[in-house]
């Protein structure tokens, strides 16, 4: 039997479909995309933050095509294909969203053109990484667990888990954004989470005035930014996707990992 997630919608939509119409052209980037996925939203954020220029390339990772595993064994997105050059048709792939984050910084240099996700003071830099650590270990962890745990009491600890997690960063952000000024990846690793947050606010309670002070100013500067609404369908697609959690029945590898009570791959 076919797994249902592999019904998902081809395409992406809304405003995310009009910058994957702007990004066909071939460059020597090419990201291997699911307009569904939080985690790939996140690279794709980047490119566009960065300005880095790409190739967009549509896949269901629950039909993997030959060549996409050939670049991903474990059939994930998001994943990178890079052009070797020289003279070769060879492209090298790079995937894991923190990993790419890491790449694309080192890969274009920050300036004026390609400005930086990353706080140019060391100390600063290394804080904003040990915070990505923190969204990747406590918030995201909970806010999957709140979709998908289906006991009520189960729920009622996944969600204080998820408050707690969202206060500890809030407390952390100099405004507007997490850094201060500076957009940064701790915003970026966040932001496709929070764009996810209605559909938990409608069927699982989720309270964000809960959080406490400064979380709702700052979660309402994360869904203004330019570059997640630009990388965003409309809501109606996310929801039939979401559902899937809600009773779930989804079967992507975060899925199964929260299923099993396991670490998130």
């Amino acid at each position: 039997m076919p797994s249902p997630d592999e019904s998902v919608h081809p395409t992406a939509t809304g405003l995310a479909k009009q910058t994957v119409d702007k990004h066909q052209d071939e460059q020597d980037i090419t990201l291997w995309s699911g307009w569904f996925c939080p985690f790939n939203q996140r690279i794709w954020m980047a490119l566009e933050e960065r300005k880095i220029p790409y190739k967009y390339k549509e896949v269901n990772p629950y039909k993997k095509e030959k060549h996409f595993l050939d670049l991903n064994p474990l059939g994930l997105v998001p994943t990178l294909e890079i052009k070797q050059g020289g003279g070769t048709d060879k492209s090298k792939a790079l995937y894991e969203s923190d990993v790419l984050v890491e790449y694309l910084e080192d890969l274009y240099p920050p300036s004026e053109e390609h400005p930086s996700i990353f706080p140019s003071d060391t100390y600063e830099k290394s804080w904003a990484r040990l915070n990505v650590q923190h969204i990747s270990k406590k918030i995201i962890p909970a806010y999957f667990k709140l979709q998908q745990f289906q006991d009520p009491s189960d729920q009622s600890k996944a969600r204080e888990e998820l408050y707690s997690g969202l206060r500890t960063l809030a407390q952390r952000v100099k405004g507007p954004y997490f850094a201060g000024e500076q957009w940064t990846a701790v915003d970026m690793s966040l932001a496709p989470f929070v764009r996810r947050f209605y559909n938990l606010v409608k069927y699982r309670g989720l309270d964000e005035s809960a959080v406490g002070d400064g979380w709702q100013d700052y979660s309402k500067r994360l869904l203004d930014r330019e570059s997640l609404k630009n990388t965003s369908s409309e809501d109606k697609y996310y929801t039939e996707i979401l559902e899937r959690y809600l009773k779930n029945e989804a079967q992507s590898e975060v899925a199964k990992a929260t299923r099993g009570g396991q670490s998130l791959p």
